[in-house]
């Protein structure tokens, strides 16, 4: 693995697959996720049907960069986003996190990349559609929404588990793998291999902190709706009918709005990437990634 020193002192721990001269692939984690959420061996997959992959730890989470000078109080957070009132203070936005994307492409030199982005990360590959559109072939929102809170709701029972305290050592991390069996695939949910991954994230490093600045970015970024009607990037969609963490809705949504957009809903998957559906996926994101290649004439450099 290797660091990618960005402009205001931001540092973003990334690694890569496959060969530099491909056509990247920029692989964006979602809220409070690390870089190995995306596995290894999945990564490998898509590298071997020609593609660079890259896959990075966001702002505040893993390796990369801990905004520890701000401090934000989730009770505050919430209590503001129900009420509709002001948000407190919020360090960053969807916005900055996407520039951190761009500053890692400029730092591997690379012109144009296909990004794609799960659950926060999809938001965030959808601000790079509507802020950066040059800098994009195509972009793939998995498991994501458009910050209409019409749209793509988190069920009682899924909230519970993203506001649970976090875990105050390995021990009791593993113990409460058993928890995102709720806003897992139902079919495809495995306790050991859960128990294996919180381990190697808290091996890596847990930020509680990085988590709820990263959550207050999501809201203080507000609605894409009316942004991605202009979106001219090819856009695919993909979204878990099992999915209870956002919605399903989100994913139509998503689709709906951006101009020529293709959604690929999956029985049975929630709030994760099952490897029984990696076949379904990565085939889906390389075939529409090769498409949008072939549209904009094969240029990436």
């Amino acid at each position: 693995m290797a660091r990618a020193p960005l402009t205001g002192g931001i540092e973003l721990e990334y690694e890569t697959f496959g060969s530099p001269e491909s056509p990247a692939t920029l692989l964006v984690m979602g809220l409070g996720a690390q870089l190995i959420a995306w596995p290894e061996p999945f990564c490998r997959q898509l590298a071997e049907h020609g593609r660079f992959v890259i896959r990075f730890d966001n702002r505040d989470v893993g390796l990369s960069t801990k905004i520890d000078d701000h401090t934000v109080d989730l009770g505050e957070l919430f209590e503001a986003v129900i009420a509709g009132t002001a948000l407190p203070e919020i360090p960053y936005s969807l916005s900055d996190m996407a520039t951190d994307a761009i500053g890692l492409l400029d730092h591997l030199g690379i012109d144009r990349a296909h990004v794609v982005g799960a659950s926060l990360g999809g938001m965030i590959a959808q601000t790079l559609a509507i802020e950066h559109p040059d800098r994009l072939i195509s972009v793939t929102s998995i498991m994501s929404t458009v910050g209409d809170p019409a749209y793509g709701q988190t069920s009682p029972e899924a909230t519970a588990v993203l506001v649970a305290p976090a875990p105050r050592s390995r021990e009791e991390a593993i113990e409460g793998a058993g928890k995102f069996a709720v806003i897992g695939s139902q079919r495809y949910f495995d306790l050991a291999e859960m128990e294996a991954t919180v381990a190697a994230a808290w091996d890596r490093g847990l930020c509680p902190e990085g988590f709820v600045r990263q959550l207050a970015a999501r809201f203080a970024s507000g609605d894409r709706s009316a942004l991605l009607g202009s979106v001219e990037v090819p856009m695919l969609v993909v979204h878990g009918l099992d999915d209870c963490l956002v919605a399903p809705s989100g994913g139509r949504r998503t689709a709906e709005l951006v101009p020529g957009a293709h959604l690929l809903e999956l029985a049975d998957m929630g709030h994760d990437l099952p490897e029984p559906l990696w076949p379904l996926l990565i085939g889906a994101i390389i075939g529409h990634g090769d498409i949008a290649l072939t549209q904009s004439g094969g240029h990436t450099r």
